[in-house]
Protein backbone atom coordinates (compact mmCIF):
# COMPACT_ATOMS: atom_id res chain seq x y z
CA UNK A 1 0.00 0.00 0.00
CA UNK A 2 1.59 3.42 -0.93
CA UNK A 3 2.50 5.97 1.47
CA UNK A 4 0.08 9.05 0.68
CA UNK A 5 1.18 12.49 0.55
CA UNK A 6 -1.68 13.76 3.19
CA UNK A 7 -0.30 10.68 5.37
CA UNK A 8 3.32 11.59 5.20
CA UNK A 9 2.42 15.89 5.71
CA UNK A 10 0.68 14.78 8.72
CA UNK A 11 3.45 12.30 9.86
CA UNK A 12 5.70 15.22 9.52
CA UNK A 13 3.46 17.48 10.94
CA UNK A 14 3.92 15.28 14.40
CA UNK A 15 7.86 15.20 13.69
CA UNK A 16 8.12 18.54 13.86
CA UNK A 17 11.13 20.46 11.66
CA UNK A 18 13.91 19.29 13.90
CA UNK A 19 13.94 15.44 14.05
CA UNK A 20 16.15 14.87 17.04
CA UNK A 21 19.28 12.38 16.52
CA UNK A 22 19.12 8.98 18.53
CA UNK A 23 20.45 5.82 18.95
CA UNK A 24 23.69 4.54 17.64
CA UNK A 25 24.12 7.24 14.59
CA UNK A 26 23.72 9.68 16.37
CA UNK A 27 27.25 9.24 17.11
CA UNK A 28 28.47 10.40 13.89
CA UNK A 29 26.17 13.98 13.73
CA UNK A 30 28.79 16.05 14.55
CA UNK A 31 32.29 14.40 13.16
CA UNK A 32 35.22 16.38 11.99
CA UNK A 33 33.04 18.20 8.23
CA UNK A 34 29.45 17.58 10.16
CA UNK A 35 27.37 20.58 9.08
CA UNK A 36 24.44 21.98 8.91
CA UNK A 37 22.46 23.24 5.78
CA UNK A 38 23.73 26.73 6.25
CA UNK A 39 27.47 25.91 5.66
CA UNK A 40 28.44 22.51 3.61
CA UNK A 41 31.15 24.10 1.55
CA UNK A 42 33.97 23.97 3.41
CA UNK A 43 35.30 22.94 7.28
CA UNK A 44 38.31 22.65 8.97
CA UNK A 45 39.20 19.31 9.77
CA UNK A 46 40.57 17.94 12.83
CA UNK A 47 44.11 17.19 13.78
CA UNK A 48 45.08 13.51 15.39
CA UNK A 49 46.10 15.54 18.46
CA UNK A 50 43.44 17.97 18.74
CA UNK A 51 42.48 17.81 22.63
CA UNK A 52 41.95 13.77 22.64
CA UNK A 53 43.54 13.69 26.15
CA UNK A 54 40.81 15.85 27.77
CA UNK A 55 38.09 14.43 25.54
CA UNK A 56 36.38 11.46 24.20
CA UNK A 57 38.88 8.52 23.05
CA UNK A 58 42.17 6.76 24.33
CA UNK A 59 44.20 10.01 23.29
CA UNK A 60 46.45 10.47 20.35
CA UNK A 61 47.58 8.49 17.56
CA UNK A 62 51.33 7.55 18.42
CA UNK A 63 53.85 6.18 15.45
CA UNK A 64 53.76 3.51 14.55
CA UNK A 65 57.84 2.19 14.54
CA UNK A 66 56.92 -0.73 11.64
CA UNK A 67 55.04 1.73 9.77
CA UNK A 68 52.11 0.16 9.39
CA UNK A 69 49.53 0.99 12.28
CA UNK A 70 49.66 4.22 14.49
CA UNK A 71 47.33 3.67 17.50
CA UNK A 72 46.91 5.37 20.75
CA UNK A 73 49.22 4.35 23.85
CA UNK A 74 48.47 1.32 25.55
CA UNK A 75 46.53 -0.51 22.28
CA UNK A 76 49.07 -2.91 20.40
CA UNK A 77 47.65 -4.71 16.99
CA UNK A 78 48.84 -8.37 15.35
CA UNK A 79 48.55 -9.12 11.68
CA UNK A 80 46.10 -12.10 11.40
CA UNK A 81 46.06 -12.68 7.71
CA UNK A 82 48.39 -11.26 4.86
CA UNK A 83 47.80 -11.38 1.03
CA UNK A 84 50.93 -13.60 -0.44
CA UNK A 85 52.64 -14.06 3.41
CA UNK A 86 50.29 -16.09 5.32
CA UNK A 87 48.51 -19.61 4.06
CA UNK A 88 45.14 -21.32 4.16
CA UNK A 89 44.51 -24.74 5.24
CA UNK A 90 45.35 -25.87 1.92
CA UNK A 91 48.54 -24.35 1.58
CA UNK A 92 47.90 -21.73 -0.82
CA UNK A 93 48.67 -17.74 -0.22
CA UNK A 94 45.82 -15.89 1.54
CA UNK A 95 44.02 -14.03 -1.27
CA UNK A 96 44.44 -10.55 -1.28
CA UNK A 97 42.28 -7.14 -1.60
CA UNK A 98 40.31 -7.83 1.97
CA UNK A 99 36.90 -6.10 2.30
CA UNK A 100 33.78 -6.49 4.13
CA UNK A 101 33.45 -8.88 7.53
CA UNK A 102 31.52 -10.08 9.56
CA UNK A 103 32.22 -11.68 13.07
CA UNK A 104 30.58 -14.77 14.41
CA UNK A 105 31.08 -16.93 17.75
CA UNK A 106 32.74 -20.57 17.72
CA UNK A 107 32.81 -22.91 20.13
CA UNK A 108 35.02 -22.87 23.12
CA UNK A 109 36.29 -19.36 22.67
CA UNK A 110 36.86 -19.17 18.84
CA UNK A 111 36.00 -16.50 17.06
CA UNK A 112 34.85 -17.26 13.04
CA UNK A 113 35.26 -14.18 10.23
CA UNK A 114 34.67 -14.20 7.28
CA UNK A 115 36.10 -11.74 5.03
CA UNK A 116 35.40 -10.88 1.72
CA UNK A 117 38.00 -10.41 -1.24
CA UNK A 118 37.50 -7.86 -3.69
CA UNK A 119 39.23 -9.05 -6.94
CA UNK A 120 37.31 -8.27 -10.33
CA UNK A 121 37.49 -9.74 -13.36
CA UNK A 122 39.81 -12.92 -14.63
CA UNK A 123 42.35 -14.44 -12.48
CA UNK A 124 45.11 -13.84 -14.80
CA UNK A 125 44.88 -9.95 -13.31
CA UNK A 126 45.76 -10.96 -9.81
CA UNK A 127 48.94 -12.84 -8.01
CA UNK A 128 46.93 -13.82 -5.29
CA UNK A 129 43.23 -14.56 -6.48
CA UNK A 130 40.83 -16.60 -4.04
CA UNK A 131 41.77 -20.21 -4.21
CA UNK A 132 39.51 -22.69 -6.36
CA UNK A 133 38.45 -24.68 -3.90
CA UNK A 134 36.70 -27.90 -5.23
CA UNK A 135 33.23 -27.81 -4.40
CA UNK A 136 32.94 -24.24 -3.74
CA UNK A 137 33.34 -22.97 -7.04
CA UNK A 138 30.99 -20.69 -8.81
CA UNK A 139 32.91 -19.70 -11.89
CA UNK A 140 36.60 -20.77 -12.61
CA UNK A 141 37.27 -17.74 -14.59
CA UNK A 142 36.30 -15.29 -11.69
CA UNK A 143 38.84 -14.02 -8.92
CA UNK A 144 36.87 -13.14 -5.70
CA UNK A 145 35.47 -14.75 -3.57
CA UNK A 146 35.12 -14.66 0.55
CA UNK A 147 37.67 -16.78 3.19
CA UNK A 148 36.95 -18.11 6.53
CA UNK A 149 39.10 -16.83 9.27
CA UNK A 150 39.24 -18.98 12.49
CA UNK A 151 41.08 -17.36 15.11
CA UNK A 152 41.21 -19.50 18.31
CA UNK A 153 41.47 -18.26 22.11
CA UNK A 154 45.66 -18.61 22.30
CA UNK A 155 45.87 -16.54 19.02
CA UNK A 156 46.24 -19.54 16.03
CA UNK A 157 44.82 -18.92 13.34
CA UNK A 158 43.09 -21.66 10.46
CA UNK A 159 42.26 -20.37 6.97
CA UNK A 160 39.45 -21.65 4.27
CA UNK A 161 37.47 -20.95 1.46
CA UNK A 162 33.95 -20.36 1.88
CA UNK A 163 33.08 -19.57 -2.04
CA UNK A 164 35.15 -18.82 -4.78
CA UNK A 165 34.83 -18.06 -8.38
CA UNK A 166 32.87 -14.71 -7.68
CA UNK A 167 33.84 -11.44 -8.69
CA UNK A 168 34.18 -8.12 -6.71
CA UNK A 169 33.11 -9.08 -3.11
CA UNK A 170 32.54 -5.56 -1.51
CA UNK A 171 30.50 -5.57 1.14
CA UNK A 172 27.63 -7.73 1.84
CA UNK A 173 25.87 -8.56 5.73
CA UNK A 174 25.29 -11.06 8.28
CA UNK A 175 22.47 -12.72 9.09
CA UNK A 176 19.90 -13.36 11.72
CA UNK A 177 20.19 -17.18 11.42
CA UNK A 178 24.25 -16.47 11.44
CA UNK A 179 25.89 -16.23 8.25
CA UNK A 180 27.08 -14.24 5.88
CA UNK A 181 25.81 -12.60 2.83
CA UNK A 182 28.60 -11.55 0.54
CA UNK A 183 27.68 -9.06 -2.47
CA UNK A 184 29.28 -8.97 -6.04
CA UNK A 185 29.73 -5.23 -6.78
CA UNK A 186 30.10 -6.05 -10.41
CA UNK A 187 27.40 -6.12 -13.44
CA UNK A 188 29.62 -8.66 -15.89
CA UNK A 189 27.70 -11.11 -18.24
CA UNK A 190 29.10 -14.73 -19.62
CA UNK A 191 31.45 -13.82 -22.38
CA UNK A 192 32.42 -10.34 -21.00
CA UNK A 193 36.44 -10.14 -19.66
CA UNK A 194 36.52 -13.84 -19.79
CA UNK A 195 33.76 -14.70 -17.33
CA UNK A 196 31.72 -18.27 -18.10
CA UNK A 197 28.81 -17.10 -15.97
CA UNK A 198 26.58 -13.85 -15.41
CA UNK A 199 27.80 -11.92 -12.38
CA UNK A 200 26.32 -9.59 -10.14
CA UNK A 201 24.42 -11.74 -7.63
CA UNK A 202 24.11 -11.98 -3.44
CA UNK A 203 26.15 -15.64 -2.29
CA UNK A 204 25.32 -16.86 1.18
CA UNK A 205 28.35 -18.10 3.01
CA UNK A 206 27.78 -20.46 6.08
CA UNK A 207 31.28 -20.12 8.78
CA UNK A 208 30.19 -22.98 10.71
CA UNK A 209 28.94 -25.55 7.99
CA UNK A 210 31.62 -26.27 5.06
CA UNK A 211 29.08 -28.79 3.27
CA UNK A 212 26.74 -25.96 3.13
CA UNK A 213 29.15 -24.06 0.77
CA UNK A 214 29.30 -26.53 -1.77
CA UNK A 215 27.83 -26.00 -5.31
CA UNK A 216 27.51 -22.12 -4.91
CA UNK A 217 23.97 -20.75 -6.17
CA UNK A 218 23.48 -17.04 -6.01
CA UNK A 219 20.37 -15.65 -4.65
CA UNK A 220 18.99 -14.71 -8.12
CA UNK A 221 15.97 -13.04 -6.27
CA UNK A 222 17.74 -10.03 -4.98
CA UNK A 223 18.63 -8.71 -8.50
CA UNK A 224 22.09 -8.50 -10.66
CA UNK A 225 23.43 -5.40 -10.35
CA UNK A 226 26.30 -3.34 -8.79
CA UNK A 227 25.84 -4.88 -4.99
CA UNK A 228 27.36 -3.16 -1.87
CA UNK A 229 25.32 -4.54 1.04
CA UNK A 230 22.32 -5.87 2.70
CA UNK A 231 20.63 -6.29 6.04
CA UNK A 232 17.75 -7.92 6.48
CA UNK A 233 14.37 -7.15 8.83
CA UNK A 234 14.75 -9.88 11.50
CA UNK A 235 10.75 -9.25 12.00
CA UNK A 236 9.32 -8.50 8.11
CA UNK A 237 11.65 -10.57 6.51
CA UNK A 238 12.62 -7.79 3.84
CA UNK A 239 15.96 -7.44 2.46
CA UNK A 240 17.39 -3.78 1.60
CA UNK A 241 20.28 -3.31 -0.61
CA UNK A 242 22.75 -0.79 -1.80
CA UNK A 243 24.31 -0.01 -5.30
CA UNK A 244 27.40 1.21 -5.92
CA UNK A 245 27.28 2.34 -9.24
CA UNK A 246 27.10 5.46 -11.19
CA UNK A 247 26.09 6.69 -14.54
CA UNK A 248 22.99 7.52 -13.12
CA UNK A 249 23.31 6.85 -9.84
CA UNK A 250 22.50 3.89 -7.91
CA UNK A 251 19.75 2.61 -5.95
CA UNK A 252 18.63 1.74 -2.90
CA UNK A 253 16.63 -1.84 -2.87
CA UNK A 254 14.14 -3.56 -1.06
CA UNK A 255 13.60 -6.92 -1.48
CA UNK A 256 9.82 -8.20 -0.58
CA UNK A 257 9.64 -12.30 0.07
CA UNK A 258 6.76 -14.25 -1.13
CA UNK A 259 3.34 -14.93 1.00
CA UNK A 260 4.86 -17.84 3.56
CA UNK A 261 8.49 -17.67 3.19
CA UNK A 262 10.62 -17.91 6.22
CA UNK A 263 14.17 -17.57 6.71
CA UNK A 264 16.54 -19.90 7.63
CA UNK A 265 19.93 -21.62 7.12
CA UNK A 266 19.63 -22.77 3.29
CA UNK A 267 16.64 -21.38 2.73
CA UNK A 268 17.24 -18.89 0.12
CA UNK A 269 18.81 -21.15 -1.67
CA UNK A 270 15.32 -22.55 -2.46
CA UNK A 271 14.32 -19.25 -3.66
CA UNK A 272 12.67 -19.08 -7.17
CA UNK A 273 15.21 -16.56 -9.37
CA UNK A 274 11.72 -14.44 -9.74
CA UNK A 275 10.60 -15.13 -5.79
CA UNK A 276 9.02 -11.83 -4.58
CA UNK A 277 9.49 -8.73 -5.72
CA UNK A 278 12.51 -6.52 -6.34
CA UNK A 279 11.49 -2.57 -5.43
CA UNK A 280 13.45 0.48 -5.86
CA UNK A 281 12.61 3.96 -3.51
CA UNK A 282 10.31 6.57 -4.84
CA UNK A 283 10.91 9.63 -2.20
CA UNK A 284 8.82 12.90 -1.93
CA UNK A 285 9.17 15.69 1.24
CA UNK A 286 6.72 16.85 3.70
CA UNK A 287 5.43 19.24 0.87
CA UNK A 288 4.41 16.39 -1.39
CA UNK A 289 7.58 17.03 -3.53
CA UNK A 290 9.62 14.19 -5.58
CA UNK A 291 12.66 13.83 -4.88
CA UNK A 292 15.37 12.51 -7.37
CA UNK A 293 18.86 12.55 -5.30
CA UNK A 294 19.78 11.62 -2.09
CA UNK A 295 22.32 14.64 -1.89
CA UNK A 296 19.95 17.68 -1.82
CA UNK A 297 19.03 16.85 1.66
CA UNK A 298 21.67 19.47 3.34
CA UNK A 299 19.99 19.46 7.02
CA UNK A 300 20.44 17.22 9.45
CA UNK A 301 16.98 15.44 10.51
CA UNK A 302 15.52 16.16 7.00
CA UNK A 303 12.94 13.34 6.51
CA UNK A 304 11.57 11.83 3.16
CA UNK A 305 8.52 9.46 2.70
CA UNK A 306 9.12 6.33 0.95
CA UNK A 307 6.84 4.64 -1.62
CA UNK A 308 8.20 1.70 -3.59
CA UNK A 309 8.43 1.08 -7.24
CA UNK A 310 8.71 -2.27 -8.51
CA UNK A 311 12.22 -3.57 -10.68
CA UNK A 312 10.75 -4.39 -14.64
CA UNK A 313 14.08 -6.89 -14.63
CA UNK A 314 15.27 -7.74 -11.97
CA UNK A 315 17.94 -9.72 -13.74
CA UNK A 316 18.95 -7.17 -16.19
CA UNK A 317 19.43 -9.19 -19.33
CA UNK A 318 19.53 -6.10 -21.70
CA UNK A 319 19.55 -2.90 -19.56
CA UNK A 320 20.86 -2.22 -16.10
CA UNK A 321 18.17 -2.55 -13.19
CA UNK A 322 19.09 1.42 -12.09
CA UNK A 323 18.31 2.43 -16.20
CA UNK A 324 15.39 0.64 -16.12
CA UNK A 325 13.44 3.45 -14.29
CA UNK A 326 13.13 6.46 -16.05
CA UNK A 327 14.15 10.54 -14.81
CA UNK A 328 11.70 11.39 -12.25
CA UNK A 329 10.39 7.96 -11.78
CA UNK A 330 12.79 6.65 -8.45
CA UNK A 331 15.11 8.32 -5.92
CA UNK A 332 19.05 7.65 -7.28
CA UNK A 333 22.26 8.04 -4.48
CA UNK A 334 25.53 9.02 -5.55
CA UNK A 335 27.91 5.70 -3.96
CA UNK A 336 25.38 4.04 -1.88
CA UNK A 337 27.70 1.46 0.19
CA UNK A 338 27.59 0.39 3.82
CA UNK A 339 24.81 -0.60 5.75
CA UNK A 340 23.55 -1.52 9.44
CA UNK A 341 20.13 -3.27 10.35
CA UNK A 342 19.44 -1.44 14.39
CA UNK A 343 16.79 0.51 16.19
CA UNK A 344 14.22 -1.06 13.63
CA UNK A 345 15.17 -0.54 10.61
CA UNK A 346 18.09 0.01 8.39
CA UNK A 347 21.13 2.13 7.96
CA UNK A 348 22.86 2.98 5.02
CA UNK A 349 25.62 5.19 4.07
CA UNK A 350 25.74 7.66 0.86
CA UNK A 351 30.02 7.85 1.00
CA UNK A 352 29.89 11.03 -0.96
CA UNK A 353 28.87 13.45 -3.61
CA UNK A 354 30.59 15.77 -5.71
CA UNK A 355 29.72 17.71 -9.11
CA UNK A 356 27.56 15.18 -10.79
CA UNK A 357 25.22 15.08 -7.65
CA UNK A 358 22.72 17.87 -7.23
CA UNK A 359 24.11 18.84 -3.23
CA UNK A 360 28.12 18.27 -2.30
CA UNK A 361 29.28 16.51 0.85
CA UNK A 362 31.87 14.22 1.95
CA UNK A 363 29.35 11.74 3.42
CA UNK A 364 26.16 10.88 4.63
CA UNK A 365 24.43 8.66 6.97
CA UNK A 366 20.44 7.43 6.18
CA UNK A 367 17.83 5.69 8.54
CA UNK A 368 15.21 3.84 6.99
CA UNK A 369 12.18 2.90 9.02
CA UNK A 370 9.90 0.59 7.85
CA UNK A 371 6.84 0.96 9.84
CA UNK A 372 6.75 4.33 9.23
CA UNK A 373 8.16 4.26 5.56
CA UNK A 374 10.25 7.07 5.90
CA UNK A 375 14.24 8.03 5.44
CA UNK A 376 15.96 10.50 7.77
CA UNK A 377 18.96 11.98 7.15
CA UNK A 378 20.93 11.18 10.23
CA UNK A 379 24.45 11.97 8.96
CA UNK A 380 25.99 15.05 7.00
CA UNK A 381 29.80 15.49 6.53
CA UNK A 382 30.77 18.47 4.76
CA UNK A 383 33.27 19.11 2.15
CA UNK A 384 36.68 19.19 3.83
CA UNK A 385 38.86 22.28 3.00
CA UNK A 386 41.95 19.82 3.33
CA UNK A 387 41.22 16.60 3.04
CA UNK A 388 44.87 15.39 2.97
CA UNK A 389 45.26 16.53 6.47
CA UNK A 390 45.37 13.80 10.05
CA UNK A 391 41.96 14.16 10.99
CA UNK A 392 39.68 15.35 8.02
CA UNK A 393 37.76 12.28 8.32
CA UNK A 394 35.58 11.83 5.16
CA UNK A 395 34.31 9.42 2.85
CA UNK A 396 32.65 7.02 5.58
CA UNK A 397 32.21 3.38 3.96
CA UNK A 398 31.95 0.78 6.56
CA UNK A 399 30.16 1.27 9.89
CA UNK A 400 29.78 -1.30 13.11
CA UNK A 401 28.23 -0.41 16.22
CA UNK A 402 30.76 -0.29 19.06
CA UNK A 403 30.18 -2.23 22.39
CA UNK A 404 31.60 0.49 24.53
CA UNK A 405 28.85 2.70 22.63
CA UNK A 406 28.83 4.93 19.51
CA UNK A 407 29.77 3.71 16.47
CA UNK A 408 33.29 3.12 14.83
CA UNK A 409 33.91 3.92 11.42
CA UNK A 410 35.85 2.90 8.48
CA UNK A 411 37.34 5.70 6.07
CA UNK A 412 37.63 5.12 2.39
CA UNK A 413 38.48 9.07 1.48
CA UNK A 414 41.21 11.49 0.02
CA UNK A 415 44.67 11.64 2.27
CA UNK A 416 45.06 9.59 5.25
CA UNK A 417 42.68 7.07 6.13
CA UNK A 418 41.36 6.17 9.93
CA UNK A 419 39.04 4.43 11.93
CA UNK A 420 37.39 6.53 14.19
CA UNK A 421 35.04 6.78 16.80
CA UNK A 422 32.39 8.71 17.68
CA UNK A 423 30.26 8.98 20.74
CA UNK A 424 26.55 8.93 21.16
CA UNK A 425 27.25 12.34 22.19
CA UNK A 426 28.55 13.05 18.83
CA UNK A 427 32.26 13.82 19.42
CA UNK A 428 34.87 12.11 17.31
CA UNK A 429 37.89 10.74 17.96
CA UNK A 430 40.97 8.58 16.29
CA UNK A 431 41.15 4.87 16.62
CA UNK A 432 43.91 3.74 13.85
CA UNK A 433 45.60 5.49 11.14
CA UNK A 434 47.34 3.41 7.97
CA UNK A 435 51.00 4.38 8.19
CA UNK A 436 51.52 1.65 5.20
CA UNK A 437 52.41 4.18 2.58
CA UNK A 438 51.67 2.00 -1.16
CA UNK A 439 52.13 5.49 -3.21
CA UNK A 440 55.94 6.78 -3.31
CA UNK A 441 57.58 9.18 -1.56
CA UNK A 442 56.65 12.52 -3.28
CA UNK A 443 52.73 11.21 -3.67
CA UNK A 444 52.12 9.52 -0.87
CA UNK A 445 49.16 7.02 -0.60
CA UNK A 446 47.18 4.79 1.44
CA UNK A 447 44.72 2.25 1.42
CA UNK A 448 41.43 2.55 2.55
CA UNK A 449 39.98 0.22 5.94
CA UNK A 450 37.20 -2.30 5.20
CA UNK A 451 35.97 -4.71 7.24
CA UNK A 452 35.55 -3.32 10.78
CA UNK A 453 33.85 -5.45 13.54
CA UNK A 454 34.66 -6.46 16.60
CA UNK A 455 35.04 -9.64 17.90
CA UNK A 456 31.42 -11.37 19.61
CA UNK A 457 32.88 -11.02 23.06
CA UNK A 458 34.05 -7.20 22.47
CA UNK A 459 37.86 -7.29 23.20
CA UNK A 460 39.28 -7.07 19.61
CA UNK A 461 38.31 -4.81 17.15
CA UNK A 462 38.92 -6.58 13.72
CA UNK A 463 40.11 -4.66 10.84
CA UNK A 464 41.60 -4.70 6.98
CA UNK A 465 43.80 -2.60 4.69
CA UNK A 466 42.83 -3.65 1.19
CA UNK A 467 45.63 -3.05 0.26
CA UNK A 468 48.28 -5.03 0.39
CA UNK A 469 45.81 -7.24 2.16
CA UNK A 470 45.88 -7.55 5.84
CA UNK A 471 43.53 -8.74 8.56
CA UNK A 472 44.47 -6.34 11.58
CA UNK A 473 42.90 -7.25 15.42
CA UNK A 474 43.78 -4.44 17.73
CA UNK A 475 43.51 -4.82 21.28
CA UNK A 476 43.88 -2.72 23.90
CA UNK A 477 41.98 -0.91 27.25
CA UNK A 478 38.51 -0.34 25.79
CA UNK A 479 36.32 1.30 28.18
CA UNK A 480 33.02 2.61 27.86
CA UNK A 481 32.10 6.23 26.95
CA UNK A 482 30.49 7.80 29.54
CA UNK A 483 27.59 10.17 28.31
CA UNK A 484 29.71 13.44 29.47
CA UNK A 485 31.97 12.26 26.51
Amino acid sequence: MPLTRREFSRQSAFAGAGIALTGTVAALATAPGALAAEDITGTAPESDDDDHHHGPGYGPLLPDPDGLLALPAGFSYRVVTHSGVTRLESGEYTPSHHDGTAAFPGPRGVTLLVANHELRGARSRWRHPVPLTEGRVYDPAASGGCTVVEVRPRGEVAQWVGVAGTSTNCAGGGTPWGTWLTCEETEELAGQNGMTKDHGYVFEVDPYDRRANEDPRPVKAFGRYAHEAVVIDPARGHAYLTEDAGAPHGLLYRWVPPEGFRHGRGRLRELADDAGVLQAPRCFDSGGRFVDDLSHATRIGTVYGVDWADVPDRDARTTPVRKQFADGAITRGRKLEGMWWGDGGAYFVSSYARSDSPGPHSGQVWFYHPRRRTLTLKVLLGVSDDPTRGGGYDGPDNITVSPYGGLIIAEDGDGAQHLFGATDRGRTYPIARNERNIGTEQEPEYSEFTGVVFSPDGRTLYANMQSPGLMLAITGPWRRHSHRD
